[in-house]
């Protein structure tokens, strides 16, 4: 049904127990979004380095302390690097304390808790070379990104009181880039964030009525967008932003930190296309980027209904009072509308 002709509709996530709006009423045809804004505002330079820029091969000695680098042995002719973040969000010192720690022990206070700041925060330098975005890297150069994510979290594993991994990307400055040299980053918690947590019980609810995973039923006849050997791209049914992307592994698993290279470079590939078309069906729009991994400590019972995934919002909207108030969100954009579009976008071959 053409979007002009839809009615409103109201539907759950089954994934993030989530209520979603899909509303056109006051919406442009899916066709004419685009994003305001171009993100990358050095596309255009021919230069491979920039003096002032700490993530460009040459200016190493400007960022923070490395934490390792692909290939190991290389020097100057590194394809990503891993760095600590030079502003963390959080203290790599176990023993940092919070001021408001014993305050809230001594006086048993109901409902406050206050933990010291303790955690890491890392930076994945993509490319060497400032001009490079990831969907301009080759699959084998995606994949290498990808399992830098993967040996990074494989680390923090042996970290006790680590809990939960966040990777994350924010490309375009209104989407929360500070850099615009190609970046991800890392955040790694002792504690389960309540987005995860609630996305596993919403999981684990499913999994009692069904038996079954609910990524591993999630629905693809009218919101499949492409696929590959491993993996699926979709706009999924209740879609919470326009243009929103997920991508799933087709056989179930629980962390990102099992993906295999083989895996990597077949992700890496459908990775890369999924940019390609978000960055000529949108006008190149500012976009975050984050997996969705299980807690790292999941216990057999949890295993057959936690599988991880990829989403990618990129940023065609606003949220208002509504949004903040309800945590339910009004999408102008109904998905089936958006992965017809997505489909339908060709990718110019390189010659």
């Amino acid at each position: 049904m053409p979007t002009a002709n839809r009615n409103p509709e109201i539907r759950k996530d089954a994934v993030n127990n989530r209520w979603v709006i899909l509303s056109s009423a006051r919406s442009r045809r899916p066709s004419d979004f685009k994003s305001k804004s171009q993100s990358k505002t050095d596309s255009n330079s021919t230069s491979n380095a920039q003096p002032q820029c700490p993530f460009c091969a040459g200016n190493e000695h400007q960022c923070a302390p490395e934490i390792f680098r692909v290939p190991e042995d290389s020097t100057s002719d590194w394809k990503v690097r891993v760095i600590e973040n030079l502003y963390p969000a959080l203290s790599r010192q176990p023993e940092v304390k919070s001021d408001h720690e014993e305050y809230c022990q001594a006086n048993g206070t109901a409902g406050e808790v206050s933990l010291g700041g303790f955690g890491f925060h890392d930076v994945i330098i993509e490319s060497p070379v400032h001009s490079v975005h990831l969907p301009d890297l080759s699959p084998a150069g995606v994949a290498v990104v990808l399992l830098a994510y993967k040996k990074r979290i494989e680390q923090l594993c042996a970290v006790d009181s680590i809990s939960f991994v966040q990777v994350f990307k924010n490309h375009g400055a209104s989407a929360g880039a500070s850099m615009s040299h190609s970046h991800s980053q890392i955040l790694a918690l002792p504690v389960v964030p309540t987005t995860a947590s609630t996305r596993l019980d919403s999981m684990k609810e499913y999994h009692n009525q069904t038996g079954r995973c609910s990524l591993c039923d999630i629905h693809t006849d009218n919101f499949l967008i492409d696929e590959s050997t491993h993996f699926i791209s979709i706009a999924p049914f209740a879609s919470t932003f326009p243009f929103e992307i997920w991508i799933v592994p087709r056989h179930h698993s629980s962390h990102y930190h099992e993906l295999d290279e083989d895996k990597a470079i077949d992700l890496g590939g459908l990775l890369k296309l999924t940019l390609l078309k978000l960055s000529l069906q949108l006008n190149d729009p500012p976009y975050n980027f984050m997996i969705h991994t299980s807690p790292l400590q999941v216990t057999s019972s949890q295993s057959p209904y936690t599988h991880w995934y990829i989403q990618i919002v990129p940023q065609l909207s606003t949220i208002g009072g509504f949004e903040m108030g309800t945590g339910c969100y009004i999408n102008p954009v109904f998905p089936e509308d958006a992965a017809k579009i997505l489909r339908e976008v060709e990718v110019p071959k390189k010659e």
